[in-house]
């Protein structure tokens, strides 16, 4: 279960990484602007929606971060989640290569790029 408290400290710090009052992170996130202050108040417990839509709008934010503190922030995207393999273990069956690198090219031309 989430600890709403540690949650809503996380969300905080999340605003704070990114610089948006209450208001402006309401509108990133597509919810109204009430609802960001009934969860950093307390009144109400956010939504699977409501966090879905964070870590969908903050690729820095990691899920399990989020709601149980587990993790980083802003997350590391060289860890992989639990159920993701590494790349860099697996060979192919035919040819018996090992990835070396991987470079991930982004819309606003940039890049990361991973190495073994």
């Amino acid at each position: 279960m989430v600890n709403i408290a540690e949650f809503t400290a996380r969300l905080k710090k999340v605003m704070e990484f990114h610089q948006l009052s209450a208001s402006t992170f309401a509108d990133k996130v597509s919810v109204q602007r009430s609802s960001i202050s009934h969860i950093l108040s307390g009144r109400n417990k956010p939504s699977l929606d409501f966090v879905m839509k964070v870590t969908a709008t903050f690729k820095d934010v990691d899920l399990y971060w989020l709601l149980d503190g587990k993790g980083s922030f802003p997350k590391n995207e060289m860890t992989s989640s639990p159920t993701t393999p590494s790349l860099f273990a697996s060979e192919t069956e035919n040819t018996g290569k090992k990835i070396q690198r991987i470079v991930v090219f982004y819309n606003d031309g940039t890049f990361d790029e991973y190495k073994k």
